[in-house]
């Protein structure tokens, strides 16, 4: 996208987004969290984040800024000196509803892209109201922030539209809007799922991925992985289940039962067999198509031949090397300090046949090359 005659700006702001986040409550969903963070004395923090992305734009001369009234959107605004127009108001304290209507108010007035400073619960609230029809950008300043639709900070916000004010050509990408289970994320548990898509500047130096940069969260990116592999199950093919923790997250995210030190077969969604064999995985899959998903042996690196014996040289040759899916997270992948992976079916042919560069699911639509070899060093 390109601003030519000037970039007309919606700003708005979800104040109590992160309120819950430095008094140790995991999350802002929800009225009774708010109550309770404030009552354990948290201070908001999304307007002066907000500030900040809008420092950036103090000089833009073609700009015009378009916001919500009070902390919604227009004192981020004026701690800036950023001049703007109020288009309208909520009544305080604000809800997802009030979100929703000040997006579209905006929409509708003409703002050509909206900057918001929230969480991934008000990134949840913009895909509600304004799907993919009008591009957005967060400045992050929620506690959960998962989805692929925010800077790296609000200064790199306030650059990238600082380029764009400029005349800068921009692209634009559809961006992936996670949704976390704040209940369970509280119980130390991590449920993510897709809940839709927004439209965001692409320029990646400036935008965060799906899972955070800088240090792997473990289980939140085995969760993530897996949610893709759960979303992408076709229908009427049969799905072999391998062995291990995180194809466990898959079923999990599928809400299936699991055996974790065998292979179950999944169908249309349903497991139709529970800790099958070698000779009754061949026999069940038969001549239909079929795929296996498996991971990697933490340290080691094995694919095949380690606790996945069910997995025979004729069974790995039915499925076929571009049905077979390897799951693991790139915090696994660096464990094996450059290593190749490896495979030991008991079959020499077969494992010469797997060596090679493969796909890699490393999140959700994440995917890297890594190198797979049959005795630990070279092809």
């Amino acid at each position: 996208m390109k601003a030519e005659h000037g970039l007309c700006l919606g700003v708005l702001v979800n104040p109590y987004a992160g309120l819950g986040g430095s008094v140790a409550l995991k999350g802002s969903d929800g009225i009774s969290t708010r109550e309770e963070a404030l009552r354990r004395g948290a201070i908001a923090q999304a307007p002066a984040r907000m500030a900040r992305a809008l420092s950036a734009l103090k000089e833009v001369g073609e700009l015009r800024v378009l916001t919500w009234a009070g902390d919604m959107g227009e004192s981020s605004c004026q701690i800036a000196g950023v001049a703007c127009e109020v288009v309208g108001q909520s009544i305080m304290p604000s809800s997802p509803e009030d979100t929703c209507h000040a997006a579209t108010a905006l929409e509708k007035a003409g703002a050509e892209l909206i900057l918001f400073a929230g969480g991934d619960g008000t990134a949840r609230d913009l895909v509600d109201a304004l799907g993919t029809r009008l591009p957005v950008l967060g400045v992050p300043a929620g506690c959960k922030m998962h989805s692929a639709v925010y800077a790296i900070n609000p200064e790199a916000a306030g650059a990238l539209l600082a380029k764009l004010a400029a005349g800068e050509l921009v692209a634009l990408q559809p961006a992936e809007v996670r949704d976390i289970d704040e209940v369970a994320f509280r119980d130390g548990v991590v449920r993510a799922r897709h809940y839709g898509e927004l439209q965001v500047p692409a320029e990646a130096r400036y935008l965060q991925q799906v899972k955070c940069g800088g240090r792997e969260v473990e289980d939140l990116v085995v969760t993530e992985a897996a949610a893709w592999v759960a979303d992408s199950l076709e229908a009427d093919t049969w799905y072999l289940m391998g062995s291990g923790s995180t194809v466990a997250v898959v079923m999990e995210q599928l809400g299936l039962e699991n055996t974790l030190l065998g292979v179950d077969v999944v169908y249309n969604h349903e497991v139709v067999r529970s800790d099958a064999s070698a000779s009754e995985l061949l026999a069940l899959i038969g001549d239909q198509p079929a795929k296996a998903v498996i991971t990697v042996i933490g340290g080691q690196g094995h694919l095949f031949g380690r606790g996945n014996q069910q997995f025979s040289p004729a069974l790995i040759r039915r499925l076929g090397k571009d049905n077979i899916q390897i799951l693991a997270t790139r915090t696994k992948l660096q464990t094996l300090e450059g290593r190749p992976l490896v495979v030991d079916t008991g079959d020499p042919l077969l494992d010469r046949a797997l060596c090679g560069l493969w796909p890699v699911t490393t999140g959700y639509e994440d995917q890297i090359l890594y190198r797979v070899a049959a005795d630990g060093g070279s092809e």
